[in-house]
């Protein structure tokens, strides 16, 4: 049900789709005209989508091979230190991840982060699922709830206005259960710019470090379903609307438009271009820590 290469070069040499099953950072999703200014320093980054930098930068994360520091029946430690002025980012960035499956039936992903400078962190987790299995069909049935009365609406290179806007009445309402495809063909101007759903919901819940359950999705042909928790102010959802079929994943099937799903518990994107939006920067002797739990289901 996770989408993904079968062999690691596809990974750090991608062929097409990035990010596939990834972590992606050190700033995950955009930044706007490749930029940022911390103090009285602006940093420069690559414009590696659209103008913007995307998770990253043009080697995120998601391209580098991690350090395997501890293994044991049900987890794994990595580690990697992302170096000061590596696509511009400031800061040596010490990352300490770990993967756990628990006997809950959770895949949890814990980060841990530190910085010798000044700098702005939001990683995340970047899986692509398909509760139908992979390249087996759309996942506009599937059946959704988000826990967010509210977006941050994004222009048509998708970077937030830096409004906070009420989702009442509009197709970015998952606060009842319904599938992602009711609305997602609604001549709506953020479904256009996306392509279909593809932005930022601002969680209900107070920034206060707990993880709670955030969202659920359920897919009514194989029963198969999750919930996703988090100690994150914010989720993106993203409905696969760029995939187009031209390249297999790692059972040969083609990776096909709308038939994935995205959840990247975050900060608000581009936040360090929006002073309304909650801070990102990690300083020295502060700790970036994050927890996202995707706990399965079958009915």
């Amino acid at each position: 049900i996770v989408l993904g290469y079968n062999n690691l070069d596809n990974y750090v040499n991608n062929p097409g789709e990035r990010f596939l099953g990834a972590v992606v950072g050190p700033y995950a999703n955009r930044i706007a005209g490749g930029t940022y200014t911390i103090g009285e320093e602006t940093y420069n980054f690559p414009q590696n989508n659209n103008g913007q930098t995307l998770h990253g930068g043009l080697k995120g994360l998601d391209m580098v091979v991690w350090d395997v520091d501890t293994v044991t029946a049900n987890s794994v430690v990595l580690s990697y230190l992302h170096p000061d002025g590596q696509d511009g980012m400031p800061g040596n960035l010490k990352i300490v991840m770990t993967y756990t499956l628990t006997p809950e039936n959770e895949f949890r992903v814990d980060y841990l982060a530190q910085t010798d400078k000044a700098t702005h962190v939001n990683i995340s987790h970047h899986s692509f699922f398909n509760l139908k299995g992979e390249g087996n069909g759309t996942i506009t049935d599937n059946v959704m709830v988000i826990n967010a009365s509210n977006t941050t609406p994004v222009d048509n290179l998708l970077i937030p206005s830096g409004e906070i806007a009420d989702v009442t009445g509009t197709p970015f309402d998952f606060r009842t259960p319904h599938a992602i495809g009711d609305m997602i063909d609604t001549d709506n101007e953020q479904l256009k710019n996306g392509r279909g759903y593809d932005m930022n919901w601002v969680l209900n819940r107070p920034d206060n470090g707990e993880v709670v359950k955030v969202m659920s999705i359920f897919e009514p042909q194989s029963g198969r379903g999750f919930e996703v928790y988090t100690d994150q102010i914010a989720i993106q959802f993203y409905s696969g609307n760029f995939f187009d079929g031209s390249y297999d994943g790692k059972y040969g099937k083609p990776l096909s438009f709308r038939e994935s799903v995205v959840f990247e518990t975050q900060k608000y994107p581009d936040a360090v271009n929006h002073d309304n939006f909650p801070s990102v920067v990690l300083n020295p002797g502060e700790e970036y820590t994050h927890t996202c739990i995707y706990k399965f289901i079958l009915s």
